[in-house]
C-alpha cells in the first residue's frame, strides 16, 4: 500500500484520460462522413466510399466500411433501400444489404449462449437467415473478385449450423480470392472454435498455420492471440492441464508483441489486436507489459474482448486503473517507476476534448464545495442562480489529479456534488461527438454520448437515460428528453436542447471551440488547487477564489453572531472590571467577541 500511494500518481500518468477512451469509435473520416450522411437519409457518401474500396481492392478496409454501414441500416432506415431501388444491381449496396440481413438476425438472436436464447428467438433467427441466403448469393455474383460477401457467408454458415462441407467451400472461396484477408480468417476462426462447431486444437492449428504463412506486420500474425482468448477466455478448459499447452498461449503472446511493435502507437488499425494482448498479459500478471500495451492503444478500447467479462469501456478503464496499480505496488518505495520509451505520434490526431459543467447553485456555494477536488477550477455565475464551472490547466497537477483517471472536471464534479442536494451536468464536445453526464451527490446518474458516426441508441436504453435524468431534474414529459438522446445528427444542437429542456442556462458561446471560454466573463472567479489541510482551513472563510468570492451569509449566521456578542461582551467587560477574575478567563471572551465583531463587520461592509 505504502508504494501504491507513493508511485501511483505517476505511473500511468501519460495515458489518456478516462473521458477521452472510446469504444470502437470510427477513425477513418471518409467512413464517419459516409455514415454521418447515411444516417441523414444521403447514401451518396456511402455510394462513393464503397466503390473507391472495391476499385482500388482495398479487401480489409472494405470489410470494416461495409459492417458498419449495415450497422447504420439497422438504426436507420430507408437511405439503403432509396440506393438500392435506383441501383438494384449495385454491387456494394448488395454487399451492404446482405449483410445487413446477417447482422438482423443476430440482432433478434443476441450473442448469448445458446441456453439463454428462447425458441422463439432461434425460430426468428434461422427464418432470417433463410431470407439472407439469395441476397448472399446475389453479392458473390455481382462481385466475383471480392473476398467480403464471402466473409459474411461464413458468418452466415456459422448461423445456420452449416456442415463442415459448406463451410470448407466457402472458405476455398474466400482464400482464392484474396489468400490473407484477415476479416475472413477471423470469422472463420469462430466457426473452428470449440463452442462452435470445431475444438481448441482445430482453432490453433488453424491460428498458427495461417500466421506462419502471413507476411511480417499483417494482422494474421494476431490470430493465434485470437485463439488464446477463446480458449483463456471464452471457453471453460483452460485451467491447468487443459488441452493446449502454455507454451503455445505463451508463444501466441509473443508473436502479437512482435506485431504490435510494427505499428505506431495510437494506431486505430492496430487497436484491435492490441486490446486482446492487454488483457492476455494482465492474466499472465505481465504487469509492466501490460501498461506499455495500454499506451500503446491510447484512447481506442474495442467492444472485444472486455465485452466477455463485462460492459466494454467499464472493464477496459477498470483493468487499466488496476494494472497501473500494479506496477506502481511492485515499485521500490525510493526509486523510480520505469518509463517507456517516449511515444510516436499517433497515426490519427486524437482532438482533446473539452468540457464545461453547469452546476445548479449560485458561484460560492460550488466554490465551497470544491475547495478540495484536487484541481483548479474557473466558476462563473449563470442564469437562474446557477454556476458556469470550467478547468484551468494546472503546469505541476497535485496527486489526486493524476490518479483521478477520468476527465479532470468531471473528477471534480464527482467531488463537489458529494453531499451536496443540486447536481451538476459536465457537457464535453470532442469533434463531431458531444457527451454529458450528469452528477447528484458524487453519484453518476445519467451519461449519454451523441456521435454521428455510431448507431443510435435503441428506445429502452434511451428512455432508462431520461427516467434517470427526471430523477434528478423536474422533467415530467420523457418524450421531448428522449427524442434528444434517439438520434446522432446535429449533436450540437441536441446538446444545447437537453439544457434546455433541464430548465439549466444556456451553453456559452464558445464552448467546443476553445479553452478556458469563462476566462473572458468579468465575474468569473478562479478557485485555484489547495491542499487538504488548506482547503480545510478556507471552509471557515468568507472570502473564495481570485479575486476574492463573497460568500452572502444567511439571516441565522447573522442572528447567531449578534446573540453571541450580546452574550460575550458583557462577560468580557465583567472579567476585566471584576478584581476577582484572572486576566486569563478574560481573554477567551475578549477574544471570541472581537472575532465576532470582526466578522459582523466585514460581512456588513460587503452587504453595503
Amino acid at each position: 500500500m505504502p508504494r501504491m500511494l507513493r508511485h501511483g500518481s505517476s505511473v500511468g500518468a501519460d495515458l489518456p484520460p478516462d473521458e477521452a477512451v472510446t469504444v470502437g469509435a470510427v477513425t477513418d473520416p471518409a467512413l464517419r462522413a459516409a455514415l454521418t450522411a447515411a444516417a441523414a437519409g444521403d447514401a451518396g457518401p456511402a455510394r462513393e466510399l464503397l466503390a473507391e474500396t472495391r476499385l482500388g481492392a482495398q479487401w480489409e478496409r472494405r470489410s470494416g466500411c461495409v459492417s458498419a454501414l449495415a450497422e447504420c441500416a439497422l438504426h436507420n432506415p430507408g437511405w439503403l433501400e432509396g440506393w438500392l431501388a435506383a441501383a438494384p444491381e449495385d454491387p456494394d449496396a448488395t454487399l451492404v444489404k446482405a449483410d445487413l440481413c446477417i447482422q438482423q438476425a443476430w440482432e433478434i438472436r443476441t450473442g448469448h449462449r445458446a441456453s439463454h436464447v428462447s425458441e422463439d428467438q432461434f425460430r426468428a433467427f434461422f427464418t432470417l437467415l433463410d431470407d439472407a441466403l439469395p441476397v448472399i448469393a446475389a453479392a458473390t455474383e455481382l462481385g466475383p473478385t471480392d473476398p467480403v460477401p464471402w466473409q459474411v457467408a461464413l458468418t452466415h454458415a456459422r448461423g445456420i449450423q452449416a456442415p463442415r462441407e459448406v463451410f470448407d467451400a466457402y472458405w476455398a472461396e474466400a482464400v482464392a480470392r484474396s489468400p490473407h484477408h484477415y476479416g475472413c480468417h477471423a470469422t472463420a476462426l469462430q466457426y473452428l472454435c470449440a463452442k462452435w462447431y470445431g475444438s481448441h486444437e482445430e482453432m490453433f492449428a488453424f491460428a498458427e498455420r495461417a500466421a506462419d504463412g502471413a507476411l511480417p506486420g499483417s494482422q494474421l500474425n494476431a490470430l493465434p492471440l485470437l485463439a488464446a482468448v477463446e480458449y483463456e477466455v471464452v471457453s471453460d478448459d483452460s485451467a491447468q492441464g487443459g488441452p493446449i499447452p502454455e507454451a503455445r498461449v505463451a508463444a501466441a503472446i509473443t508473436r502479437a508483441q512482435e506485431l504490435s511493435a510494427w505499428y505506431e502507437p495510437g494506431d486505430p488499425d492496430a487497436a484491435g489486436f492490441r486490446n486482446h494482448l492487454a488483457l492476455m498479459l494482465i492474466l499472465g500478471e505481465r504487469w509492466s507489459e501490460a501498461l506499455d500495451t495500454f499506451r500503446a492503444i491510447g484512447v481506442h478500447a474495442r467492444e472485444f474482448p472486455w465485452a466477455y467479462i463485462g460492459d466494454s469501456r467499464k472493464e477496459f478503464l477498470e483493468f487499466r486503473l488496476g494494472v497501473r496499480m500494479q506496477v506502481a505496488s511492485r515499485t521500490p518505495f525510493f526509486s523510480r517507476p520505469p518509463q517507456s520509451a517516449p511515444a510516436a505520434s499517433a497515426a490519427l490526431p486524437v482532438p482533446a476534448p473539452r468540457s464545461l459543467a453547469i452546476a445548479a447553485a449560485p458561484p460560492h456555494q460550488v466554490a465551497e464545495a470544491a475547495l478540495m477536488c484536487g484541481v483548479s477550477l474557473r466558476i462563473a455565475p449563470a442564469p437562474s442562480g446557477a454556476s458556469y464551472v470550467e478547468l484551468v490547466p494546472d503546469p505541476s497537477p497535485g496527486r489526486r489529479a493524476a490518479l483521478a483517471g477520468e476527465e479532470l472536471l468531471t473528477a471534480a464534479a464527482d467531488n463537489f456534488t458529494t453531499a451536496e442536494k443540486w447536481p451538476a451536468l459536465v457537457l464535453r464536445r470532442t469533434a463531431d461527438r458531444y457527451s454529458f453526464t450528469l452528477f447528484h451527490k458524487g453519484k453518476v446518474r445519467a451519461t449519454h454520448l451523441w456521435d454521428p458516426a455510431a448507431p443510435v441508441v435503441d428506445h429502452a436504453q434511451a428512455a432508462a437515460t431520461a427516467q434517470a435524468v427526471a430523477g434528478v431534474f423536474p422533467v415530467t414529459d420523457l418524450r421531448p428528453l428522449i427524442t434528444l438522446l434517439r438520434g446522432g445528427n446535429d449533436p450540437a444542437r441536441r446538446q444545447a436542447e437537453l439544457v434546455t429542456v433541464l430548465g439549466l442556462p444556456p451553453v456559452p458561446d464558445g464552448f467546443g471551440e476553445r479553452d478556458e471560454i469563462l476566462g473572458d466573463l468579468p465575474e468569473a472567479r478562479l478557485l485555484a488547487r489547495r491542499g487538504v489541510l488548506k482547503g480545510i482551513r478556507d471552509t471557515m472563510s468568507t472570502d473564495l477564489g481570485t479575486p476574492a468570492l463573497h460568500v452572502p451569509r444567511s439571516r441565522r449566521w447573522w442572528t447567531l453572531r449578534i446573540v453571541a456578542l450580546v452574550i460575550l461582551v458583557p462577560a468580557a467587560v465583567y472579567g476585566w472590571l471584576s478584581p476577582d477574575v484572572g486576566w486569563y478567563r478574560t481573554l477567551v471572551p475578549t477574544a471570541a467577541s472581537l472575532f465576532y465583531a470582526l466578522q459582523l463587520r466585514k460581512a456588513w461592509a460587503r452587504r453595503r
